[in-house]
């Protein structure tokens, strides 16, 4: 099977001098692309391109380095500019061995942001084992972090939140979506459909009078576990937050209402969904400048 290059496509209000600096200048350049650690320009010689070494970790202390070069740069009539590079590793750890491939800025016909877009491609080692591995896994994963980095620098020149601090945002989401994804999966499997426990009928019964308690708390902890498992899909949640928070409200107060002797005990309702409420709040906060590889175009139209 031919090998597709791949191809990232974002737009950025920004002008061109901003974002050729945090795209060319090799500091500015580390501080947001996710796929490279260090890179260190050489001494340029006229007339040479410029040459550049650069690192990437990937974890356990190790690091796979290799050397580049910029090909040089195209200003076009219409105010485009186009870098081109080339890059290489002999480094036994690195599935890549070498490729090519450049950065186009467009200034935008509709807005003032220019159209910062990507190509490239390159050639594994390792055989029809690592042309494998590179279709399976590792080609849509450096191609989800290129664009996923495009998006940051755009978040960063836009709104003026550093990577770093995006990446501790992206940390604290997905800890609260596996936070969230526990806790309902939990309650809904282990109180009411395995253990029916008394106290979950008969609070349901004190609400809705009914003679089907036990089925009907069955039925409410599998829509709970349903609820657990969209937390654990990969979807934008920020609205799945603000549901959340509601539907905990709704929830502490329908608890109030049906058992008050309750706001005494340890671990009472009001104690218990406030916290889990302030958490929605948080996620729901957070959530509106975090990056996102989808907001990227992936293909050439």
């Amino acid at each position: 099977m031919k090998r597709k290059p791949i191809y990232v496509k974002t737009t950025i209000q920004s002008s061109m001098e901003t974002l050729w600096e945090h795209t060319q200048n090799p500091d500015l350049h580390t501080e947001w692309d996710a796929r490279f650690t260090e890179i260190t320009y050489l001494p340029k010689q006229e007339g040479q391109p410029q040459k550049f070494l650069y690192k990437t970790k990937i974890g356990f202390g190790l690091k796979i380095s290799g050397t580049g070069e910029s090909i040089g740069e195209v200003k076009k009539a219409e105010g485009t500019r186009v870098s081109s590079l080339k890059f290489g590793t002999e480094h036994p750890l690195s599935l890549i061995k070498e490729g090519r491939g450049y950065w186009k800025y467009t200034p935008s016909n509709t807005n003032s942001g220019i159209q910062f877009e990507t190509q490239y491609d390159y050639e594994t080692k390792f055989g029809k084992i690592g042309e494998w591995f590179d279709r399976m896994l590792f080609r849509p994963l450096i191609g989800w972090a290129t664009a996923w980095s495009f998006d940051a620098l755009r978040i960063w020149l836009e709104k003026g939140f550093h990577p770093r601090t995006l990446i501790q945002k992206s940390f604290i989401y997905s800890i609260l979506c596996l936070l969230f994804a526990f806790i309902w999966i939990y309650q809904g499997l282990v109180p009411k459909v395995m253990a029916v426990h008394p106290e979950e009928v008969r609070m349901l019964t004190e609400l809705i009078p009914t003679n089907h308690g036990e089925q009907a708390i069955r039925i409410i902890g599998f829509l709970e576990i349903a609820f657990g498992v969209l937390w654990l899909l990969p979807f934008w949640k920020r609205k799945l937050f603000l549901f959340q928070a509601l539907l905990l409200l709704l929830l502490t107060i329908s608890a109030v209402v049906a058992a008050p002797e309750s706001l005494v005990h340890p671990f009472n309702p009001i104690s218990f969904n406030s916290s889990l409420l302030v958490a929605s709040l948080i996620g729901y906060t957070i959530s509106d400048t975090l990056p996102s590889a989808k907001r990227c175009v992936r293909k050439r139209r």
